[in-house]
């Protein structure tokens, strides 16, 4: 597959695979490239573009099946045929909230452990996972063969957090610390900033005042 697709291109791949799946919850079997486009505000020539990246899906008149463009997307972003091991390192709120939620099985991420240095953390059990020392994260991601973590130190200890996952095996990182990351070549990182979205949002609703 081509390393070098856009990054906006697979942020849209997921949103087409989040309506696919609603979709085939409501028992709807086919959908145009139109309609696909509605639900997440683009165009239609878009979502023809981004799924053209990957091979030639849909027919003429008909649209796309929805399961097997389901299937596709799965596939293509590598939660179908596996589940991916994660681990959460930073015991707080975020981590609490992630650990609690029960969709990223069923998506294709299984959350193994949550690891912290704060002695009152370690030892709990949050949404079924463990909270282990930090000095147990090698043993545990080797032996797991874990490559994903998520990230929610706080911003001054989030290099050097980073810096052991990626010794340790870790390759692609969701970072929620409120700062960027300074990481090998061939890790990914993918920045989780509440607050930037917030500002997005805050700039949409300011701009269109009169």
């Amino acid at each position: 597959m081509d390393h070098n697709i856009p990054d906006p291109s697979v942020r849209r791949l997921s949103a087409y695979l989040r309506q696919l799946e609603r979709l085939a919850g409501e028992g709807t079997r086919h959908v145009s490239s139109r309609q696909l486009a509605g639900y997440i505000k683009a165009g239609d020539a878009q979502v023809r573009r981004d799924l053209a990246l990957f091979g030639q899906f849909g027919r003429r008149g008909v649209g796309y099946e929805v399961d097997d463009l389901i299937n596709v997307l799965r596939t293509i972003l590598g939660t179908r045929q596996r589940q991916w091991p994660v681990v959460v390192v930073g015991a707080g709120e975020i981590c609490h909230a992630l650990l609690t939620y029960r969709g990223f099985r069923q998506r294709g991420f299984d959350v193994v452990a949550a690891f912290d240095i704060d002695p009152k953390k370690i030892g709990r059990t949050i949404g079924g996972v463990d909270v282990l020392p930090m000095e147990d994260c090698a043993p545990v991601i080797q032996r797991l063969e874990v490559r994903l973590a998520i990230l929610a130190v706080p911003a001054d200890a989030a290099d050097e957090t980073a810096r052991r996952l990626c010794e340790c095996g870790i390759e692609g990182i969701l970072n929620f610390a409120t700062t960027g990351l300074e990481v090998p070549e061939g890790v990914f990182v993918s920045e989780a900033d509440i607050t930037s979205h917030l500002e997005q949002l805050s700039f949409r609703l300011t701009s269109h005042r009169p």
